[in-house]
């Protein structure tokens, strides 16, 4: 909350009710109903202001206008203009294709409208001119005064003048996980959002009820500012479309330069007019222009989201997929991302007996022991008492879920733990209410922060069960049980219980003390009427019983996921609302961080100037208590550091952090809308195992791209050889390869082949890669000299070879080269076929860049080998058919150089498979 917000609420904390009242100018009967109508008018209705949406046109345009795209709209008009009309029209083609498949895979992921209505109540209770109605939650005005009750959705931020057992969940702005206690008079906590009367739109009542009157509504709450600080955020460029419009201006510079030499080397090597060398240049430059980029990366995206849905992982727009594989860093939310969001009862203390409880989450699945052993409750006298007590001071609601399903509760989460920590004793919470009815509550409040309940056991006679804190608890007891005895406490006892707190906190444990007193005897309650036993009269002379401890445990893949982000050198920074000591408790058991992490508050980010914060974020650091400027500047921090940031969050406090990071990942179980609107990826599981599988397909999605990069470029070396062949030999040598079967291999034959590649499943030892360096490019060294100087290489000599071969089997030294003729479309057709069967070899190669293909397994990619399939078919469709013969300049082949063609990638195949090997076995000697 930024300084002039927090004045204003806590100057609406501070100030009386009537000096409220008067400033509102309201009363008690509430506004007059033309009152409220004119402050309808003169502040607007109750609703979130959507932010303005782009233009769908506007987005459908872009898709056909990134760099890439524009070099081939450019290469269609190049091709039209050198006379080849139909190829033009096909590249051309193919872009549009492209762009229409990109614009509805991004429309398909978005949401037409606006989500964050749906976090705001239908209708509220107000009280105006004296009276109680009901309105449409727009209409709420500032002075307004309204009611709320369990379940409620709170409209608009408000100061609380009457309360009863009110809580409030506040993990939609804070991203704290335990309901808090909310009262009529003005206390601040620790932490943003923490004036005890104030309660804040989008938040949730959790239980008991209140009264309030409204100070801010719709864009004036802090609800409204934070999704106004959400909207004015703009998105970042996503790393991949930087990469590609590099690796455009690269491909392109290279295209042009290879043009030129040709045009050059035509008019003065070979000396052919100006006119043809010029068309024959033109013809280079579309042939070395990856005409199959833009579609394989769009494909390979697309199966890439696929898969991520699988997954639990939902991706909004198809450039996030990539960027993810780059991720350095994770800024993760600690409650349900990391932990299971389900509070679990794993300790109970008591002075004579420990016990330990076993089974997470809102399921009976554990039981109660004693070093290791079973106990029977029933001959556990002390913990009988200690479990009557959180079966009967509760007010919660537990249906457990079957199977997958997820357990409801109604009430807080502390209370639920204790209900499920009961039925693992055995304990029927029905029979238990029925044998000792309740005939009275003490609801819990913050100020003394304790709820008693008053039964009536089987003699009639009444009984206090008392629950809280700790240092409540032993202000009100002066007797201790022990081994079934009750006995006056002593000093030694209550530093005995407040040592083992203090030791349960450290290990970021929430601890709840139980006590209890039996009005009988020479108990002054004795004889009384009920409605004498007051807070006062009641909750003093206690028996204290013991404690219990819980924590929200974390998910059971956690442990692994994080292992997984370590190997992959990728930081996990936890941004959490929770204490200092619970986050650390739980970053360092889960493995995230060591003991010896720094950690930070919100309140010390504050003192922290941005190069002492960007030096903070390269080490250990936990951050905590944090708000919504906090998560945003973190995330700003660790990018000023070159990192690629990943950052989760489910509220509306995290949504401006989640649109400023390069990956934006949302929760969909327990995320506001707000934040998904905001985020890249949605979590339908809230897991963050779902992450790391994410960035594992991110990193398979990128790996693909370099991949299909390396077979294209392969292609190019062959289709230029011949090419240099002619000019070298200043045309003794007809041209092996016409422009037209180039084409044939960019825009035909490698199509589907490279496709394959851009589906190709994650390489073994993907994730034990650190994420590649920033500086790092598709088009890299190692492919450049893979393409050129390698695959490219044998392939031309291979190809160049097919040529020549042809002739000889015409004849050749004998008779000269065939320069026309049915000989000459033999010849050149048996080059193409070089070509291509030359790539059948490289697109299996290309599968891994270090692991065996037989380790993926060979067959297990279904569509290269379709793609292989359909490029032989379409190879023999150009031999036979009489029309194609002409345009492509092809003939039949016989038998003989058919099986030289089969013969061709075997040999290249196992080759590269021998380099793989011997490269594995040097690498592990290092």
């Amino acid at each position: 909350m930024a300084n002039n917000e927090s004045t204003k609420v806590d100057d609406v904390a501070k100030k009386s009710l009537e000096g409220l009242m008067t400033d509102y100018q309201t009363t008690s009967q509430g506004l007059a109903q033309e009152e409220a109508d004119n402050r309808l008018k003169k502040y607007g209705e109750n609703t979130i202001q959507a932010a303005k949406k782009r233009s769908e046109i506007l987005i459908f345009v872009e898709n056909f206008t990134s760099m890439m795209a524009i070099l081939l709209w450019a290469s269609g008009i190049i091709a039209m203009f050198a006379g080849m009309l139909e190829l033009g029209v096909a590249i051309w083609t193919v872009n549009v294709i492209n762009g229409c498949f990109s614009y509805w895979q991004q429309h398909a992921a978005q949401k037409a409208t606006d989500s964050l209505k749906k976090m705001l109540p239908s209708y509220v209770k107000v009280t105006r001119n004296g009276s109680v109605k009901q309105i449409r939650e727009e209409e709420l005005v500032p002075g307004d005064l309204f009611a709320l009750q369990a379940g409620d959705s709170i409209p608009a931020d408000a100061r609380i003048f009457n309360c009863s057992n009110l809580q409030v969940d506040e993990s939609s702005l804070t991203g704290e996980s335990v309901p808090v206690d909310k009262g009529d008079q003005y206390q601040h906590g620790d932490g943003e959002f923490a004036q005890n009367n104030i309660v804040f739109a989008g938040t949730t009542v959790t239980s008991g009820t209140a009264s309030g009157i409204v100070f801010a509504t719709g864009m004036t709450t802090e609800f409204g500012r934070i999704a106004q600080l959400t909207q004015n955020q703009k998105k970042v460029m996503y790393p991949l479309q930087r990469e590609l419009n590099q690796l455009t201006r690269q491909l392109t510079l290279i295209a042009v330069l290879i043009g030129v030499a040709f045009f050059l080397l035509a008019i003065f090597f070979v000396h052919s007019p100006i006119a043809s060398s010029f068309i024959f240049a033109l013809g280079m430059i579309v042939a070395f222009i990856p005409e199959g980029l833009l579609p394989t990366v769009t494909l390979s995206l697309a199966q890439g989201t696929q898969r991520m849905a699988k997954r639990h992982a939902l991706l909004k727009n198809l450039n996030s997929v990539e960027t993810l594989g780059e991720t350095t860093v994770i800024c993760s939310d600690k409650t349900g991302t990391l932990t299971q969001n389900q509070m679990t009862v794993n300790h109970i203390w008591l002075i004579s007996k420990q016990y330990e409880v076993s089974g997470t989450g809102y399921f009976t699945n554990g039981t109660v022991t004693s070093a290791g052993q079973s106990v029977d409750i029933g001959e556990e006298a002390d913990l009988k008492i200690l479990l009557q007590i959180a079966t009967l001071d509760n007010d919660t609601e537990v249906t457990e879920g079957k199977k997958d399903e997820k357990s409801k509760i109604l009430g807080t989460p502390t209370e639920a733990a204790l209900v499920i920590l009961s039925r693992k004793a055995g304990i029927n919470s029905r029979h238990e209410n029925q044998k000792f009815p309740r005939i009275k509550e003490l609801p819990f409040d913050s100020k003394r922060k304790l709820m008693s309940t008053i039964s009536k056991t089987q003699t009639g006679k009444p009984i206090i069960y008392t629950k809280g804190a700790l240092s409540s608890e032993l202000q009100i007891c002066d007797r201790i049980l022990d081994a079934g005895q009750i006995r006056t406490i002593t000093d030694a006892d209550r530093q005995k219980v407040l040592d083992v707190n203090e030791k349960y906190s450290r290990e970021g444990l929430r601890s709840l003390a139980f006590s209890f007193r039996e009005v009988t005897g020479q108990d002054p309650l004795v004889g009384q009427k009920i409605d004498d036993y007051t807070i006062k009269t009641a909750e003093t002379h206690m028996v204290f019983v013991g404690l219990v401890t819980m924590s929200d445990p974390p998910r059971p893949e956690i442990f692994d996921a994080v292992k997984k982000c370590h190997r992959a050198s990728i930081r996990i920074i936890m941004v959490t609302g929770d204490s200092p000591i619970t986050a650390k408790s739980i970053a360092t058991k889960i493995g995230i961080t060591t003991d010896k992490a720094q950690v930070i508050t919100g309140n010390e980010l504050d003192q922290l100037s941005d190069d002492d914060l960007q030096k903070a974020v390269k080490g250990e650091v936990i951050f905590a208590r944090v708000a919504p400027e906090h998560k945003f500047r973190i995330v700003s921090m660790c990018q000023k550091n070159g990192e690629v940031v990943a950052s989760t969050g489910d509220g509306v406090n995290d949504a401006p952090a989640l649109k400023r990071a390069d990956i934006g990942i949302a929760m969909g179980v327990t995320g506001t809308d707000v934040a998904k609107d905001a985020a890249d990826m949605i979590l339908t599981d809230d897991n963050f195992a779902s992450i790391v599988s994410a960035i594992e397909e991110g990193r398979t999605v990128y790996s693909n791209l370099q991949k299909f990069l390396l077979y294209i470029l392969n292609s190019n070396v062959p289709e230029a050889a011949p090419s240099v062949v002619f000019l070298l030999t200043r045309g003794l040598v007809p041209l092996p390869l016409t422009v037209m079967q180039i084409l044939t291999v960019d825009l035909g034959t490698d199509l589907l082949p490279a496709l394959g590649l851009g589906i190709e499943k994650s390489e073994p030892g993907i994730m034990d890669l650190p994420p590649r360096p920033q500086d790092s490019h598709l088009l890299n060294r190692s492919i450049v000299i893979k393409a050129f100087g390698l695959y490219g290489l044998v392939a031309s000599i291979i190809s160049t070879c097919a040529y020549f071969f042809v002739n000889g089997v015409h004849g050749w030294p004998s008779v000269s080269l065939m320069s026309s003729g049915t000989g000459y479309a033999e010849a050149t057709t048996m080059t193409l076929g070089a070509i291509i069967f030359c790539q059948i070899a490289a697109a299996m190669n290309c599968r891994t860049q270090i692991s065996s293909v037989f380790s993926v397994g060979l067959f297990s990619n279904r569509r290269i080998w379709l793609g292989i399939i359909v490029e032989i078919v379409l190879l023999a469709v150009l031999m036979y058919t009489p029309f194609l013969q002409a345009v492509f300049n092809t003939g039949p082949l016989d038998r003989v150089e058919w099986f030289f063609l089969f013969c061709i990638p075997i040999p290249l195949f196992l080759l590269e498979e021998l380099r793989k090997w011997i490269v594995r076995k040097v690498d592990s000697r290092h």
